[in-house]
């Protein structure tokens, strides 16, 4: 993972709505979940959520998926590994 890519992770996690939206998506587990149901069950409307999706997707937090007239959302579990694995490897072991 390069520099900018963990700042990009950084960026989209230091932020409360955000950081509530990838605690929900893990409890989801890989089945993801739908955006209506995300902004239901965190109180936030949809076209601000909409703007903390994008966030943590274009940050590869995220991913989305069409399903039918749905789109759902889970952890990029391969992009938070990346993330974790730089700040295990440059920030907490050296």
């Amino acid at each position: 993972m390069e520099m900018d890519d963990v700042v990009k992770a950084f960026g989209a996690l230091a932020q409360e709505t955000r950081l509530k939206i990838l605690e929900l998506l893990v409890s989801a587990d890989k089945d993801g979940m739908a955006a209506g149901d995300i902004a239901l069950a965190l109180g936030v409307p949809q076209n601000t959520l909409s703007f903390h999706l994008n966030q943590l997707e274009y940050a590869d937090i995220i991913t989305r998926r069409r399903a039918g007239r749905f789109i759902i959302y889970s952890v990029n579990r391969d992009g938070m590994k990346s993330f974790l694995h730089y700040i295990v490897q440059n920030c907490i072991q050296k």
